[in-house]
């Protein structure tokens, strides 16, 4: 899931440098996004993860 974060940051950085602002702006969001869901997920897992490491 970083991965598309970086390749959305790139592409927000390439059309940036091009004058291409709406384009930019558009895939910064999208990066964002994935970012904050991929952090959510993570913070899921790690939760589950020292939970079940509780148990037993």
């Amino acid at each position: 899931m970083l991965r598309w974060v970086l390749i959305f940051l790139v592409v927000a950085v390439i059309a940036a440098v091009l004058g291409f602002g709406g384009i930019a702006g558009a895939a910064a969001e999208i990066a964002k996004i994935i970012f904050f869901i991929f952090i959510i997920l993570f913070a899921i897992s790690l939760i589950g993860s020292l939970l079940r490491r509780g148990k037993k």
